[in-house]
């Protein structure tokens, strides 16, 4: 993957240019894609290819579109619209209240293009479908985190409430290998793990990574203070974006992240560091700012480095905490740190705040969120 893509500056003063080294000549994504025509993406927060097919969660407008072939121009009618009765309606919850076929703030995404897995982050619930939906509007099928599809307080109960192996607190991500099932229960601070993806409603996790049983919520910085994505490797190793500590935590195994600390820290030196780009005025290749999500890729891991609007690449996870990366999307050098600072000639090769990532085959897809658009690479 060539590492040099954009040719911005900082809002905030340009970095020093013998630190910074020379810029790059930048690289062009595959494809720029903006959603439906009539009501295109507003903040799309959450992506995922499969067997061909793509799917977005408009966070900003509370549904989750499928494509059953990835488009190819800048907009594309959906084929199926879930969330809402139609392509063009946007309310939460459809402007009602939460019920099997609603939406609110959706994010999260997997499928294995036969089953569909919705983390419905502020309904404080995950939805399952257990065939790929058909049909604007279908109904889920299965609710985690609610007793029912009507119900949608954190913890059952409201803010405040203790959870338990059952609830949830604005779930943000999810990821399934085919058989079990992984939920960052953001708002606990907490990552639930289940078993099988489960086929009936209101079913209860059998295990969580940082906690130390199913019913805490208190939080120490050895443990994930906030996570909003968990991702599992093709050889079984676990990374979790804790967003609000600038880090990404790994294991080399995903059963090694119930009793022992991260294996590796991406972003800070050791579990105590916490610092935006290390409190530093620039980032650089081995810091972070309000990181969002992972994917693994080859031998290594893509990071989006979501405040510091770029995706990171690191061809092999270290044993060394605070490692740099060796790859980057989004900045012509690891110094740059912005949104669209120059874009006087167009938004065309720039990131802002890329939220969501995922790779199938060499095709990397990104949630373009603060451009509002879908961007896609060739890796």
């Amino acid at each position: 993957m060539d590492p040099t893509v954009l040719n911005i500056t900082l809002k905030k003063g340009a970095p020093d240019p013998e630190r910074s080294g020379p810029r790059q000549q930048a690289q062009l994504p595959a494809l720029l894609f903006k959603g439906p025509e009539n009501t295109p993406f507003l903040a799309p927060r959450g992506v995922w290819m499969c067997g061909g097919q793509l799917l977005v969660s408009d966070t900003g407008r509370n549904r989750v579109f499928i494509w059953r072939n990835i488009p190819t121009s800048l907009y594309a009618e959906p084929d199926v619209v879930l969330g809402q009765g139609d392509a063009d309606s946007t309310g939460r919850n459809g402007g009602g209240n939460a019920s099997a076929h609603t939406l609110q703030y959706p994010s999260g995404l997997w499928s294995d293009g036969r089953r569909l897995i919705v983390a419905d982050a502020w309904n404080h619930r995950v939805l399952i479908w257990h065939t790929m939906p058909t049909r604007t509007g279908q109904a889920a099928d299965v609710v985690l985190g609610q007793p029912d599809f009507n119900r949608n307080e954190p913890n059952i109960a409201g803010v405040g409430a203790p959870p338990d192996a059952r609830t949830l607190f604005w779930p943000y991500g999810v990821y399934s290998d085919g058989t079990r099932l992984w939920i960052a229960d953001t708002g606990n601070r907490r990552v639930l793990y289940f078993d099988d993806i489960p086929a009936t409603s209101f079913s209860a996790a059998q295990a969580v990574v940082g906690k130390p049983d199913l019913t805490s919520r208190d939080y120490d910085n050895q443990n994930p203070v906030w996570p909003y994505s968990v991702k599992i490797g093709a050889n079984g190793a676990m990374a979790i974006a804790d967003t609000q500590f600038y880090r990404v935590l790994w294991w080399r195994h995903w059963r090694d992240a119930f009793s022992q600390p991260a294996h590796g820290i991406i972003g800070q030196t050791d579990l105590d560091g916490n610092g935006q780009n290390r409190y530093q005025l620039h980032p650089d290749a081995d810091t972070l700012s309000w990181c969002y999500d992972t994917a693994f890729f080859a031998d290594g891991l893509l990071v989006a480095d979501t405040g510091n609007s770029r995706i990171l690449r690191y061809t092999r996870l270290l044993g060394q905490n605070g490692s740099p990366a060796d790859g980057l999307l989004g900045k012509p050098d690891f110094q740059t740190g912005s949104e669209n600072a120059e874009t006087i000639l167009g938004t065309e090769k720039n990131l802002y705040w890329p939220f969501s990532i995922c790779t199938e085959g060499n095709r990397l897809a990104v949630t373009d969120t603060g451009n509002h658009r879908i961007v896609m690479y060739n890796l």
